[in-house]
């Protein structure tokens, strides 16, 4: 449905600032009004880009590119009872992958500089990414083999028709997109947005050498993507409803909260250790390969002998 990625990209244009507002709220501070990031967004499209000779034609289009894929991504998610824009079975795959060709292109932008801390920004963000893969694809796997479907649209669908099984694999899901969102946004706590050492920096230290109109669709790409995330929570904890009004209300109120909690997250919980990271996200796929045991072994694929 058309409808689908108008509503997820109005959110994404007021979830940063949601987050924003949440983390100075729990520190006690006024905070900006939710519609900054988006004011600064019009602001930055006004503007100018700045390209250091060192650079070539693939930092230009990286921007593009990345924003690009984000958005195509979006045209593949459902909102409860409303079919995706896009939509075929297996489409799952495609969306992981446009995602990755589009951050593929910034590690690449990244390189292209020529500077050893955006190098070595985009080493952890592809490394990172590398491994919270896994813990998505098994997520969906988990349902694929819960409901006998491989789209967005009917593995959501026919999730919420089964038992109580389906509520578990739901809680789990959630769990687990909760923390894949913070790690494909470079989030807490493997990257932290605020920080201004280039050691321990990894999206913020990759994007550094973008201005004006690039880094506008940057931070655009970025906020949609986050609504992405929630939108695909949403999906897995909306109640049996056949009235899209009701769905929609149901949506934007889960996506508030997704952006409370990721604000909450970042303001109480500490950035790991460097070294720590690799593991605490491969607990991620670990987690996810316990509930796709339990399908197998509730739905008969696995017997259990005495």
């Amino acid at each position: 449905m058309v409808l689908n990625p108008v509503v997820i990209f109005l959110v994404s244009l007021v979830f940063p600032g949601v987050v924003a507002r949440t983390k100075a709220k729990i520190v006690g501070r006024k905070g900006a009004p939710v519609v900054q990031p988006f004011f600064d967004n019009i602001r930055l499209f006004q503007k100018g880009n700045v390209y250091s000779q060192t650079t070539s034609w693939i930092f230009q289009i990286a921007p593009v590119i990345y924003f690009s894929t984000i958005f195509m991504a979006m045209l593949f998610i459902p909102l409860g009872k409303q079919p995706a824009l896009l939509s075929f079975e297996g489409d799952f795959v495609v969306f992981a992958y446009l995602l990755a060709f589009g951050k593929f292109m910034m590690i690449a932008a990244a390189m292209d500089t020529g500077s050893g801390f955006e190098g070595m920004g985009a080493n952890r963000e592809a490394f990172y990414s590398l491994l919270v893969e896994p813990a998505f694809f098994i997520v969906i796997a988990s349902m694929a083999l819960l409901t006998n479907h491989t789209s967005f649209y009917n593995l959501f669908n026919n999730l919420h028709l089964e038992s109580e099984l389906s509520y578990l694999i739901a809680v789990l899901s959630v769990y687990i997109f909760l923390w894949i969102a913070m790690i494909e946004n470079s989030r807490l706590p493997v990257d932290d947005p605020k920080t201004h050492l280039e050691l321990t920096m990894v999206h913020e230290v990759m994007v550094l050498d973008y201005s004006g109109f690039d880094l506008a669709l940057i931070q655009l790409a970025n906020g949609i993507k986050f609504a992405i995330y929630g939108a695909l929570i949403f999906n897995f904890v909306l109640p049996m409803q056949d009235y899209f009004v009701a769905q929609l209300v149901i949506f934007f109120v889960v996506q508030l909260l997704f952006a409370i909690s990721v604000g909450a997250l970042e303001s109480f919980k500490a950035r790991n250790k460097m070294a720590k990271n690799p593991q605490w996200i491969l607990s991620l796929s670990a987690l996810a390969i316990l509930g796709f045991l339990s399908v197998l072994i509730i739905t008969g694929k696995i017997i259990l002998m005495d």
